[in-house]
């Protein structure tokens, strides 16, 4: 797909968290409370994971596992890298990497009023579970509800029906 970024599971050492945070500040244009440095640490497997694109500079992706229940914690994408299928590709590998670590659910939260997200987990099918009342705290002090979402996987690491439609064959992210 023209325009189409690699992903790669990445390490973060403190050297990368920090590189990692400042791209996640940068991709959520001061709408969310970004993440800092050391609350990207802990996230290496057995209990989760760093996906990024190739040059870990347009998007992150955070995935945490526990028991047969995977959850992307934190996902963002550049405002020049979107609508190009980075979103996708790094969603597509989160759903793979969820499977292949035994997940049979793989949940997240989405604030209300974030039309883009909602509409890729849509297309990735993803479905409703639940909602948290005035979850994000944004910058300015107001709340934004977040909805739960969740797909099942197949635990065997077959990719899930759909995959390769959200990775890579047109699908805009």
């Amino acid at each position: 797909m023209p325009g189409a970024a690699l992903t790669r599971v990445v390490e973060p050492t403190p050297a990368m968290a920090a590189r990692l945070a400042a791209l996640a500040d940068a991709a959520f244009e001061g709408r969310e409370i970004a993440w800092n440095a050391e609350q990207f640490e802990p996230f290496t497997p057995p209990q989760g994971a760093v996906i990024a694109d190739e040059a870990v500079a347009e998007g992150l992706l955070i995935l945490q596992f526990a028991a047969d229940e995977a959850e992307i914690l934190n996902f963002g994408v550049m405002p020049a890298a979107r609508r190009r299928g980075l979103g996708s590709a790094l969603l597509a590998e989160a759903l793979a990497l969820a499977a292949l670590h035994g997940a049979a659910t793989l949940f997240l939260e989405v604030a209300i009023d974030n039309a883009p997200a909602r509409a890729l987990y849509t297309r990735a099918g993803f479905a409703e579970a639940g909602r948290r009342r005035a979850y994000y705290l944004r910058p300015d002090g107001s709340r934004a509800d977040a909805l739960i979402l969740s797909r099942r996987l197949d635990p065997t690491g077959v990719p899930p029906p759909g995959l390769r439609d959200i990775a890579g064959d047109g699908a805009a992210g």
